[in-house]
């Protein structure tokens, strides 16, 4: 019996670590342009309009100041949220085929300093 129960409580929280791996870390904030997605910190989430399908446009320098939102090993895509492999080998969560990046001149949450940056960098809504 008390095997049973511990197979159990065992399961039972291997299939709550796997759901938690399996979830994209995205939440909706509020910020001066309204409601826009964030990361499980607050911070602003952008699109890039030099993406293009299921690629990544930024890499190298543009992704040291835009940095990825990356997933953990075993991720798997959820409704409007997807995955894609970058140029590194690493995976890259999307919202509605958007690949999702941070700004390195955001310093708290809520800032959303990269949108309009260039005129191809966007708050993800």
């Amino acid at each position: 019996m008390l095997t049973t129960r511990i197979l159990t409580a065992t399961a039972a929280l291997a299939l709550t670590a796997t759901a938690a791996l399996a979830a994209p870390p995205v939440e909706m904030g509020d910020t001066k342009l309204g409601q826009v997605l964030t990361d499980m910190k607050g911070m602003t989430l952008y699109t890039f309009d030099k993406d293009s399908g299921d690629m990544s446009a930024c890499n190298g320098g543009c992704a040291a100041k835009w940095p990825p939102l990356l997933a953990e090993a075993g991720a798997t895509a959820d409704g409007d949220y997807g995955l894609i492999k970058r140029d590194d080998g690493a995976m890259q969560w999307t919202y509605d085929g958007k690949p999702l990046y941070l700004w390195i001149n955001d310093k708290a949450p809520g800032d959303t300093t990269g949108d309009g940056v260039g005129g191809v960098w966007h708050a993800a809504k």
